[in-house]
């Protein structure tokens, strides 16, 4: 079969949110760049558990501006707007953005358009080619057959790495001893009563889920129910349905656990209808597709990123987000959910360009969920948002590598924090983020 072969400067493996942060970064800068999606949809996570919040934007309560802030802005300049900052029910977790998310996802698809990204979706990404120290072209394919890229630089958004653990970056599994953060199905109830589902003010729902593992009728990791209300009236997001144990590496192991999590949301949404107030004429909608991962590989980069690094509030000269999220760990092994603070009431940390760098591999970058950290630090470090902006970064440094004709190790990573500031984001750079913020208090 014909190999297609295809040339870019930029090539960016996986279509989350930090592959559209990537791509955006890159091509901004004056870059071809080609976005490579397994699926049919860009965000991840967003696109696998639709109305997912975005959380851990607002550190300190303040925006981190960037990429992440640009397609807030636009959602909420929509008439009607189309998204909502507003302070989340769950404890540790400052504000957060609802949305509607076929239009944030229009959106974003419009800003790849506008900055004249190649897309291609339903596009696995394979095997690399290496020449030494570089990645020559990747091997990918779609339904028309393979597909050769080459490419000046390549970032690997993909969560799972399989790309960059080919080429031979070293990489860790979960916490190191194999345990995953548990995955995610999740869906909402639509024709829910809001002043009846919410009016005891229980943010879990640990009463009625404590009812309902006694009767059988729902899962026993369902002690905590996460029920929040969704971005249309009357509509509540149920991030409920967590499954321990799964390999998100292995698809098999995906596929059997996307049906466990059917099942588990099935029954959960029954439980609702028939046992919780408020939710007796709702009805179950916008079931995931398939499991949200949480972690898989962790590719080892120049910076581990620390938890006590977090605790300090380290904010490094190569700083590009701000961060001020819990640790938000999510059933490994045997382990229950976490939501504690990491950061003293009204301060954040930043997360270091150098935790995306490989220590060998000239034109390679990575962002997202396969940044360097720890496994508490990890569980703080891996918001949507944080993953936007990480990518923005990435993207950004590999334009930079490019035009100095320079290995990603060789550049100067203040600059790189520099850029990113000049082109709005907050918190790094010199830029403090303080804690004022009436127009949000106030909504």
């Amino acid at each position: 079969m014909t190999v297609r072969e295809l040339r870019t400067d930029v090539l960016v493996i996986g279509g989350g949110t930090a592959g559209f942060g990537a791509a955006l970064g890159a091509a901004r800068q004056g870059k071809s760049v080609r976005l490579v999606e397994g699926t049919s949809k860009i965000g991840g996570v967003m696109a696998f558990c639709p109305g997912m919040p975005w959380g851990g934007g607002y550190p300190t309560g303040r925006s981190i501006g960037g990429v992440f802030g640009e397609l807030t802005d636009a959602l909420l300049a929509l008439e009607p707007p189309m998204a909502e900052v507003r302070p989340s029910t769950l404890e540790n977790f400052g504000y957060e953005v609802i949305y509607d998310h076929e239009a944030a996802v229009f959106a974003m698809f419009q800003m790849l358009e506008d900055a004249s990204v190649e897309v291609h979706l339903n596009t696995f990404a394979g095997a690399p080619v290496m020449e030494g120290e570089r990645i020559a072209r990747v091997e990918c394919t779609d339904r028309t057959g393979p597909i050769a890229i080459e490419a000046g630089m390549v970032i690997d958004c993909s969560g799972d790495g399989d790309t960059s653990a080919r080429a031979g970056v070293p990489y860790v599994v979960g916490d190191g001893r194999g345990n995953m953060m548990g995955v995610t199905l999740s869906f909402s109830m639509v024709g829910a009563d809001w002043a009846r589902v919410f009016a005891k003010g229980d943010p879990y729902f640990e009463e009625e889920a404590a009812f309902g593992i006694a009767q059988g009728l729902i899962h026993p990791d369902l002690a905590k129910l996460y029920l929040m209300k969704g971005f249309h009236p009357d509509t509540v997001f149920c991030n409920s349905v967590h499954i321990r144990g799964v390999d998100g590496t292995d698809p098999q192991a995906v596929a059997r656990a996307t049906q466990e999590g059917r099942r588990r949301c099935h029954q959960l949404a029954r439980f609702l209808t028939r046992h919780v107030p408020g939710f007796e004429a709702a009805r179950m909608s916008e079931l995931g597709p398939t499991v949200g991962v949480r972690e898989t590989r962790k590719l080892e980069a120049v910076q581990r990123i620390l938890a006590s690094d977090l605790r300090r509030g380290a904010k490094p000269d190569d700083g590009i987000v701000a961060c001020d999220n819990p640790i938000d760990d999510v059933m490994r092994g045997d382990e229950a959910m976490t939501h504690d603070a990491i950061v003293a009431k009204g301060d954040y940390y930043t997360i270091p360009l150098r935790a995306m760098v490989p220590e060998r591999m000239q034109n390679l970058l990575f962002a997202g969920r396969l940044v360097c950290a720890d496994p508490a630090a990890f569980a703080s470090v891996r918001g949507m948002p944080q993953c936007m902006a990480m990518g923005q970064a990435a993207g950004t440094a590999a334009a930079m590598a490019l035009a100095s004709g320079v290995p990603v190790q060789a550049l100067d990573p203040v600059r790189v924090a520099a850029a990113l500031a000049a082109q709005g984001m907050r918190g790094i750079g010199g830029d403090r983020l303080e804690r004022h913020v009436p127009a949000l208090e106030a909504a």
